[in-house]
């Protein structure tokens, strides 16, 4: 008898006719002879509706009480999906996070989780019950409930499955696995049948909406395998895991991130401790930091351009204002990324990428690299044709 352990985000359970058809999934899982674990998120927008009424109330909550309030919407979820599967004859019992053992960090509203205390989910498994855990939520060291960020419920489902050693887990979602593109902006993407935890990782960080990026860095620190696959159509999904058996495609997937602001210094002294203070002050304040080009010294000054999230744009100006005089902010842009890791051996890729802009006469305004991804920030208008382009480049 195997572990399965499965995790339905808010477009599966947005309904009532979709809570009745994600509970035949797991029962029927279930009546294969499996234990499950099933993690929900909160019903479709519902987590936005919470934020809009905490807005009508007060414009600065603290966020503690916006934890207390955005953790309901998983715990409605939760105890609807239980009462689904009662209706249809097993035995089932539905957990908060606290209650199946999530001890986490005290950042609220961005929590890490520390420890899992197993027992009760050990308890209710002994007894052939299924679980129907509340996602991206746990308790801190003050009894305060804490929530993980967006995308945490699949962060609760690999915890769950890593310390509980689950055969599997499985990520639910309205698109059947892992595609090349969003298969609803390009029309010729197509699924893939594995990915790696390094591809998906990056795809994850650059705006594919997938999986949750934290949730693929615990899979792959605690080696487990996930299956992405659709609640909606019953098709083998993508399968992510260490290695994959099959040999390497040149690139995997093409994604956009509209969530991303260039930040540019100008006029900085060109002298050495300048990059440190600027980028120390935002580590201080846990700001990610991602493509960073600094322009060659002239005259006794340079320029420092970077990009962050545009959520972080306003703090940045407000940290770095008054130390480094110019600040200027650019929020229409947009970050287009290709990922794979047969990239390591295949020269040429970038330029590829390079020409397929060019031909839809989209400009480059800065560019990083790794091994296994190189992205560009261009102009948000010019966002969706250059997918398209990049994405016809590799993938004819």
């Amino acid at each position: 008898m195997a572990l399965i352990v499965q995790k339905f985000g808010g477009s599966s359970v947005a309904n009532a006719d979709r809570v009745r058809n994600v509970a035949k999934i797991i029962t029927d899982t279930y009546k294969a002879g499996n234990s499950v674990i099933a993690v929900v998120s909160a019903q479709g927008d519902t987590t936005d509706d919470l934020i809009e009424k905490a807005a009508e109330i007060n414009e600065l909550p603290s966020k503690r009480e916006m934890d207390v309030l955005l953790s309901a919407g998983e715990q409605v979820s939760a105890s609807l999906m239980a009462m689904a599967i009662e209706k249809i004859g097993c035995p089932v019992v539905s957990l908060l996070g606290w209650q199946a053992g999530f001890q986490t960090s005290s950042g609220y509203g961005l929590a890490r989780i520390r420890t899992i205390n197993t027992a009760r989910m050990e308890r209710e498994l002994d007894q052939r019950k299924i679980i129907i855990v509340a996602g991206f939520q746990g308790l801190c060291k003050y009894g305060d409930v804490t929530t993980f960020g967006r995308g945490g419920s699949d962060t609760t489902a690999v915890a769950i499955a890593a310390a509980m050693h689950a055969e599997r887990c499985q990520i639910f979602t309205d698109v059947e696995g892992v595609y090349t593109a969003d298969p609803r902006k390009i029309k010729n993407a197509h699924k893939l049948d594995e990915i790696t935890y390094d591809e998906m990782l990056e795809l994850a960080t650059l705006g594919a909406q997938v999986l949750n990026n934290r949730s693929v860095e615990m899979a792959k620190k605690y080696n487990v395998e996930l299956e992405v696959l659709s609640s909606y159509n019953p098709v083998p999904g993508t399968i992510v895991k260490e290695k994959i058996a099959m040999e390497k495609m040149l690139v995997r997937g093409v994604t956009k991130d509209n969530d991303t602001a260039r930040i540019s210094i100008v006029g900085v002294p060109d002298v050495p401790g300048v990059a440190f203070r600027a980028f120390s002050k935002l580590a201080a304040k846990n700001i990610n930091v991602d493509i960073i080009l600094q322009s060659y010294g002239h005259d006794g000054s340079q320029d420092i351009s970077f990009t962050v999230s545009r959520a972080n744009a306003d703090s940045v100006l407000e940290l770095l204002k008054d130390d480094f005089g110019t600040v200027l902010i650019d929020t229409g842009v947009s970050k287009i990324s290709v990922v794979g890791a047969g990239m390591e051996s295949h020269p040429g890729t970038a330029a590829k990428m390079f020409e397929a802009l060019y031909d839809v006469d989209v400009n480059i305004l800065m560019i990083a690299t790794s091994e296994i991804k190189i992205s560009v920030l261009i102009k948000e208008e010019d966002a969706d044709k250059a997918v398209a382009a990049v994405h016809a480049a590799f993938f004819k």
